[in-house]
């Protein structure tokens, strides 16, 4: 891909995290941005704001005349676009230079000093730390994120072009695009069993994208994981590790063990051991890059998150409103884990929205095993994203599965009236589908009713 005679940038699913932050990064770079989503969202409408032009309907009537071009034009698509897709078909059978947004991404990291953070669970977290600690340590960085920082408000940290941080994606085998410098893998849990088909598939993938790290390169794992590498962990003997950890105001104060010295004195204020491994891996990444620990400290401590990543809604000492993108029953448990240490005494709502008919089915079990541990659950229907549904595989379905007696399969529509019926101390909604939209309607409902 040479950008030099890129004018124009048209993204087909221009609203989805990974693609917005990419047209947000072009836009930077001064050329015609415009596209193409399904649905009108609050990305869109930033994208919109920022002078992008941007249709709903699948037309190629609406492409706008500055995208026509193939000679100056690049075409950016996501594998969640149906291949029957006119606007897709349309620039591929006219010559343009398609590309998946993965590609994209692994070209332009190409001139760069590339930091992936790769797993099935914990990649944006990872990487909005990461990003946010070389930038709070001038580093000249662009860091694509998978998710909104809430100390950027932006899923990109736009602050030079010497580094790139950035999600290495196993869904559709996207990280085999990249060549990174530094790498770490979170986690290989099971996962896109629609793509992999068995687990032993996805560790393959993982293995190959190890293979993927330049010469002299280096490359961090969780200890434990079947790969080689730096391992991390908390409170083991890993090559980097949490030490001494205490909370203290609700925040985690500790020690990082490094190969060669004990690093003292660390605040993070995200809830949950996951987060404090995620914490972790970016801090080892970063003293490994050659940053001062002084610096890295500061800007663990002044770190936020990421939205919907136990995004606190309503944080009073009588009730507490949590949000949550988990989606996986590995990411639902280490969600029960956090409200348990910061709340051990309060009863706990779970509002869940499955999110994909393939998932649910594969995990019907474990999806079941972690919802049985909130003292109430209320469960939405399916979210489909880009499938077809499955004979069989309904919420409904998984209800059954669940072993709880304070249990019910609602809509939409009688959420809010359900939520207020409750008398738990702690609310939770969790997922990846469209339950997002609902959390400001239920913030709203519930801030009116206390």
């Amino acid at each position: 891909m040479n950008l030099k005679h890129i004018n124009s940038v048209y993204f087909i699913g221009i609203g989805g995290i990974g693609m917005s932050a990419l047209a947000r990064y072009f836009v930077a770079k001064d050329l015609k941005i415009g596209g193409y989503d399904k649905t009108k969202t609050n990305i869109t409408d930033a994208l919109e704001a920022l002078g992008v032009s941007i249709h709903f309907e699948d037309n190629i009537d609406l492409i706008d005349s500055a995208f026509l071009n193939p000679e100056n034009t690049l075409i950016v698509f996501t594998p969640a676009i149906p291949k029957y897709h006119s606007e897709l078909n349309y620039f591929k059978a006219n010559d343009f230079q398609v590309m998946k947004r993965s590609m994209v991404l692994g070209e332009i990291t190409k001139q760069t000093f590339c930091l992936a953070v790769a797993g099935t669970h914990g990649k944006t977290t990872t990487t909005s730390i990461l990003g946010h600690l070389l930038n709070s340590c001038n580093v000249e960085v662009t860091a694509f994120l998978g998710g909104i920082s809430e100390n950027y408000n932006s899923n990109l940290i736009l602050n030079g072009t010497d580094v790139t941080v950035v999600e290495a994606d196993e869904f559709d085998r996207s990280f085999l695009t990249l060549s990174p410098d530094m790498a770490c893998i979170t986690s290989m849990d099971a996962d896109h069993l629609d793509i992999y088909g068995d687990a032993t598939e996805l560790i393959k993938s993982f293995e190959a994208f190890s293979e993927k790290i330049k010469p002299n390169g280096k490359l961090f794992v969780k200890n434990g994981l079947s790969i080689k590498g730096i391992t991390y962990g908390i409170e083991d003997n890993s090559d980097y590790s949490v030490q001494n950890i205490k909370i203290i105001n609700g925040s985690y104060v500790f020690d990082v063990k490094t190969p060669n010295a004990l690093l003292e004195n660390f605040k993070f204020s995200l809830p949950g051991r996951h987060n404090l491994s995620n914490a972790l891996i970016a801090l080892a990444m970063s003293v490994e890059y050659g940053l001062p620990t002084p610096q890295l400290a500061k800007g663990l401590a002044s770190y936020k998150g990421v939205k919907r990543r136990f995004t606190y809604q309503i944080k009073t000492e009588e009730f507490v409103f949590i949000d949550d993108y988990a989606h996986h029953p590995e990411e639902i448990n280490a969600v029960h884990q956090a409200v348990r240490e910061m709340y051990p005494n309060k009863t706990v709502l779970a509002v869940f929205q499955p999110h994909l008919f393939s998932r649910t089915k594969d995990f019907a079990d474990e999806f079941a095993r972690s919802l049985s541990y909130f003292d109430e659950v209320l469960l939405l229907d399916i979210y489909p994203a880009r499938e077809l549904p499955i004979d069989g595989v309904t919420s409904k379905w998984l209800l059954g599965k669940i072993n709880n007696k304070h249990k019910k399969l609602v809509q939409k529509s009688e959420l809010i009236n359900e939520i207020k019926q409750s008398t738990a101390q702690v609310l939770l909604t969790i997922g990846a589908g469209d339950i997002g939209e609902e959390v400001i309607h239920i913030k709203q409902a519930l801030s009116v009713a206390s």
